[in-house]
């Protein structure tokens, strides 16, 4: 490792991660104060949305709680809200507006997953999926993959009185992502850049460190692989044929403030990226397909190689 490296940049990322743990504290709190006073806002499906992440705060908010962006799927948020037995979902509305689909529901104000449902999993003949949970405060959220041209966010029932009606949405709603990069600024910057360091420097830390601080919560199902990319250098994947036939492989590519540069879904058994001028870092999201959703095929990665110019990634059983 280069000494440079190490007595340049640790000190820089400690710095960083104190001042993100600071942030996401305080940030959080206010959030939460605000979602625990607005409840017009807290009983209406919040759709990320270029709108949406104009509105005071909300920014902030997700570049702390949530900053390995998800730029293949539409991200609602419902909540928080009081329920004493049970929370029901139309499930037949969500099954309409996507192929694949995951619902989380979350402890409030702590964001602790209490269980999660996956469209691909759920045998029912009822057009409403209903989840018990002992008596507490909630919120929900939902992600849509794959999404029809018309898309509705579910109605949902809360101890089978109803919460808030299907919400329709624009199929387009995601296109701020291609313009979420002018957001960048020195707090951005400043906030994730130790994750460069630490994934650099993976090999000499707790992996279970590592995935902590950069991975999102995903669902059961979904499987993560990941790495940082120096400026100019080129990254190759290689995927059997096996995974890329029952799995949707998606590719984010991020700068170094945690903001996406690009994205795509895969589907070729080789996948090219040319050398970028900046530093940053990429995620695979590998999700099994509707079609294969009990599937015994295990996803391993494994990284073949890494040198300065380039790094070349398997994604194999």
């Amino acid at each position: 490792m280069d000494k440079i490296f190490l007595l340049w940049e640790i000190p820089l990322a400690l710095a960083s991660f104190v001042f993100y743990k600071v942030m996401k504290f305080i940030i959080g709190n206010l959030f939460t104060i605000y979602l625990a006073i607005d409840k017009k806002k807290a009983s209406q499906w919040r759709v990320l949305s270029q709108k949406t992440i104009n509105a005071p705060l909300v920014l902030p908010v997700l570049m702390t709680k949530g900053p390995r962006w998800n730029t293949h799927a539409i991200i609602g948020t419902l909540g928080p809200f009081f329920v004493n037995e049970t929370l029901e979902i139309d499930i037949d509305t969500a099954n309409k507006s996507a192929r694949s689909w995951i619902a989380v529901v979350y402890s409030f104000p702590a964001y602790k997953t209490i269980t999660s449902i996956e469209s691909e999993k759920i045998n029912s003949d009822s057009s409403w999926h209903t989840i018990k949970l002992p008596a507490g405060k909630y919120s929900l959220g939902v992600r849509y993959y794959n999404r029809f041209d018309t898309i509705n966010y579910p109605a949902v029932k809360v101890d089978w009185e109803p919460y808030v009606e299907a919400y329709n949405i624009p199929n387009n709603i995601n296109d701020y992502y291609h313009n979420l990069i002018e957001a960048k600024n020195w707090f951005y910057s400043s906030l994730h850049y130790y994750i460069f360091t630490i994934l650099k420097l993976r090999n000499y830390l707790p992996e279970s460190f590592v995935r902590r601080e950069f991975l999102p919560v995903g669902a059961p199902a979904t499987h993560f692989a990941y790495n940082y990319l120096e400026s100019q250098q080129a990254l190759e994947i290689s995927i059997k044929p096996e995974i890329l036939q029952q799995f949707d492989i998606y590719f984010t590519l991020y700068d170094r403030s945690s903001l996406p540069l690009s994205w795509c879904i895969i589907k070729e058994v080789e996948y090219s990226l040319s050398p970028q001028d900046t530093k940053g870092y990429f995620l695979l999201r590998v999700r099994p397909k509707p079609e294969f959703a009990t599937t015994t095929v295990k996803v391993k990665s494994q990284l073949l190689s890494l040198t300065d110019s380039m790094q070349t990634w398997s994604v194999h059983s």
